[in-house]
């Protein structure tokens, strides 16, 4: 099959690619990135992530790359790459580029480093079996609204998951249950579906915003408000949200059930309701 990407302003193969050691990215993480679902090839949401990725460029004074060309490329790639019908991901990296290694800011404007790639996509898990997770000490620094590619502490955390046989581990923080290393949060605690408030100490999330909408929509209470440990572990339901990981129930948590072990009652309602939305793209 085909693998072509896209870097710098052209339409490549994969093995043409070529970082420089002196990127910033490689040398300091200086750089955001997104993900981005395709259905039957028809982008999920897309319009939020290049938002999202507009925000992100500007937090890090990253200039020289315009995320409304995004869309263009992602099609161009599912295109060269026989995706146009599938379901796919596509990832896309912005890094400051490459400059000599001082920890300020290069003093002159340089090119930065744009990589987009997309690849066919099938979920590893069943949404309606549920999976476990784990909770783990929240060590990312705090400046976690900005999709950077400084993922060290995610990736430890998710090896410990990996580890313990579970698909997920949630961030605690000073006693609040977060998000996990690679999703958002939600407890159904008394009947409400509550998530932390979007703050610096969590990403806002795309699919967490479209959860809120769909809770909206069902009218099913809901609150953005911290989810504390001890209220987690007797919530009614837990569930996750993401790119990937789309409208996931957590029936295990730390090894023990969450409610009566299996997909909650109102976790399946919201994931229905994602299922029928995706089905109308």
């Amino acid at each position: 099959m085909p693998d072509t990407v896209f870097f710098n302003g052209a339409f490549l193969e994969r093995e043409q690619v070529r970082i420089s050691p002196d990127d910033r990215g490689f040398l300091f993480a200086d750089g955001i990135y997104e993900v981005v679902r395709y259905y039957g090839g028809r982008p999920f949401e897309l319009g939020a992530h290049v938002r999202r990725m507009r925000d992100g460029l500007a937090a890090l004074r990253i200039e020289g790359v315009d995320p409304d060309s995004i869309p263009g490329i992602g099609a161009e790639l599912l295109a060269r790459n026989d995706l146009e019908s599938s379901d796919a991901i596509l990832y896309l990296q912005v890094t400051r580029g490459a400059a000599p290694r001082v920890h300020h800011f290069p003093d002159s404007q340089v090119e930065p480093t744009l990589f987009v790639t997309v690849r066919a996509f099938t979920p590893s898990v069943d949404p309606s079996e549920g999976v476990g997770v784990i909770t783990a000490p929240d060590h990312r620094w705090t400046r976690c609204d900005i999709k950077s590619v400084s993922l060290l502490p995610n990736c430890m955390a998710a090896q410990d998951a990996h580890e313990r046989g579970a698909y997920e581990a949630v961030l605690v923080r000073d006693g609040v249950a977060l998000e996990g290393t690679r999703s958002s949060f939600f407890a159904v605690i008394d009947g409400e579906v509550r998530t932390a408030p979007n703050s610096n100490y969590i990403l806002p999330g795309v699919t967490r915003a479209v959860a809120l909408e769909l809770c909206e929509d069902a009218e099913i209470p809901f609150a953005e408000r911290p989810v504390l440990v001890d209220e987690m572990l007797r919530a009614d339901e837990l569930f996750l949200a993401g790119t990937t990981t789309e409208i996931m129930p957590i029936v295990e948590l730390d090894g023990s059930p969450v409610g009566s072990g299996k997909p909650g009652a109102i976790t399946s309602v919201l994931a229905d309701r994602f299922r029928t939305r995706i089905e109308s793209l």
